[in-house]
């Protein structure tokens, strides 16, 4: 991919470390392994999967074009945003090339992006070439085609920005490890005690009101959470109070707004976020307020940076990062998605989730513990389906370090050095050549050993299920943890319930969920 650059206002914020920083770059770029709830002590380094140099697969050339400049990019948006909606932008192009594998613009295109021009792989098979770091680069390509100004993070380049092969990758993915490790015994009880504080509220309102958000109402709680268990700090009790997720929503918008469609008529829209860049100093306070609670709330976070060789207000800008961009909006995607594919299910699906949660939990003298919880093949199956379903990260990136022989199930290609590859994660994760009924929603789908063993092919952390975080790859440090938390949210919600009502509705990041009944726990 070629660098772009975006045209950001200056923004220098006063933050309480005033050592002078690393001069960042300016190139523009844009939580087989038994079920198990633990978090990962030791991140192993293992290599992951990699394409055959040679292939006994036909070579194809790979299929489509990217049309005249400006004008093919510009409507492969357009295409993208409204005139398809993106599932299917990328089916009609699957049907029309008759290949998984082709080119195509990925959005924002003109003018945030000066290269939209990607090589798509849409099938279980080739998406995995993504993972494996030896044959692509990451620098630069966390958001796709074009990043946002480095200015709404400080002035650097944070990690989820880094390629395994530049050094601060391993001392700031050591300090994630650093973080999840030492504040593990935290979890499970500050997740009970600010969950449970969610389900008293939303039970109360819904008495009152006939229906509550659980979207809304799981932001300050998932907010609440990650500080609680994490720094142990209430963000209620400091000056940012209830703000946080307020504030981490605006700056999110301000890095992806390029990538989202808010619903606004198309020609604001295509003009306001999809065309230009939003101005950095706009988020300049509300970004500021962030930062300020971590860094008065992590001081053992930043000693241990300091240790590592990463300066305090370095550390504390990807603990922002990672705590409010990545683990904040996995949580708020995610559980929401969760809630919704459990609560379409029904009642049966209900009642025997409540059935072996209540059971393993009284086994361990009713706690909720991790042990439990791994009596609850169901339970976790359910977590594991919603992940393979709708992955709370759609799309992935990457830039082939040399010259590759990608293979799809029916056909090989040869992609040249310096391509950019993208992935669109739902069609590998639905691919119907590995899962049976793909597009279905089938809640016991990985119980029992042999369906086990196709966790291999759950992709949502930036790595197969099967593989473990280390500094050496690209998945997601908190994989464990997200899982973890996830299984937590369903246990917690059928310790006190029966079964729930829901509805619905569209959301700029993923969905919003209204609970329209809770039947308090009967047995």
């Amino acid at each position: 991919m070629a660098s772009s650059s975006l045209p950001f206002s200056s923004l220098k914020l006063q933050f309480p470390s005033q050592k002078s920083r690393t001069q960042p770059s300016h190139r523009r770029q844009l939580f087989f392994r038994p079920i198990s709830s633990s978090l990962s002590e030791k991140p192993s380094i293992k290599p992951t999967p990699t394409s055959p140099a040679i292939t006994k697969l036909p070579i194809r050339e790979i299929p489509g074009d990217y049309g005249l400049p400006f004008v093919g990019p510009l409507k492969d948006r357009l295409d993208y945003f409204y005139d398809q909606g993106r599932e299917e932008f990328f089916k009609s192009r699957i049907q029309k090339y008759r290949s998984t594998v082709f080119r195509v613009n990925m959005p924002p295109g003109p003018f945030l992006s000066s290269n939209p021009r990607v090589v798509a792989l849409l099938d279980g098979k080739s998406f995995p070439v993504l993972f494996d770091t030896d044959k692509v680069e990451k620098r630069d390509i966390f958001t796709g085609t074009y990043m946002p100004s480095i200015e709404l993070t400080g002035g650097y380049r944070v990690l989820s920005y880094l390629d395994p092969s530049e050094p601060m990758h391993a001392k700031l993915k050591n300090l994630m490890f650093y973080l999840l490790k030492s504040r593990r015994d935290m979890i499970l009880p500050e997740f009970s005690s600010t969950y449970g504080e969610l389900f008293e509220n939303l039970e109360k309102d819904l008495a009152s009101k006939g229906k509550v958000s659980f979207t809304e109402a799981n932001d300050q709680a998932a907010f609440n959470f990650l500080a609680r268990a994490f720094f142990g700090s209430n963000p209620l009790e400091t000056k940012l109070g209830s703000d946080g997720p307020k504030l981490v929503s605006k700056w999110v918008l301000f890095q992806l707004g390029p990538l989202l469609k808010l619903g606004l008529p198309k020609l604001v829209e295509e003009t306001l976020i999809h065309t230009f860049p939003l101005p950095a100093n706009l988020v300049k306070k509300d970004y500021q307020k962030l930062y300020d609670f971590f860094y008065q709330s992590s001081t053992s976070v930043l000693d241990e940076a300091e240790n590592m060789g990463i300066s305090r207000e370095e550390a504390c800008h990807n603990l922002v990062f990672a705590i409010c961009f990545n683990s904040f909006g996995g949580m708020k995607l995610f559980f929401s998605n969760l809630i919704k594919w459990i609560g379409r299910s029904g009642v049966k699906l209900h009642t025997q989730l409540a059935e072996e949660i209540r059971s393993a939990v009284k086994s361990s003298n009713g706690n909720i513990t991790m042990s439990a919880m791994e009596q609850m093949p169901l339970m976790k199956s359910v977590v594991y389906e919603s992940l393979r379903i709708e992955p709370p990260v759609p799309l992935q990136f990457g830039k082939a370090k040399r010259d590759l022989v990608i293979e799809s199930h029916d056909a090989a290609f040869n992609v040249r050095e310096g391509e950019m590859l993208f992935g669109f994660q739902p069609s590998a994760t639905r691919d119907p050549r590995i899962f049976d009924r793909a597009d279905e929603f089938l809640p016991e789908r990985f119980v029992g050993e042999d369906n086990e063993k196709l966790l291999k092919h759950v992709l949502w952390s930036n790595g197969p299920e099967t593989e473990t975080p280390s500094v050496s790859n690209k998945q997601c440090a908190g994989k464990d943890f997200v899982v973890l938390a996830a299984r937590l949210l369903v246990t917690e919600l059928f310790i006190r319930y029966d079964s729930f009502e829901i509805e619905v509705g569209a959301s700029p990041l993923g969905v919003s969920v209204t609970l329209t009944s809770l039947k308090r726990a009967s047995f």
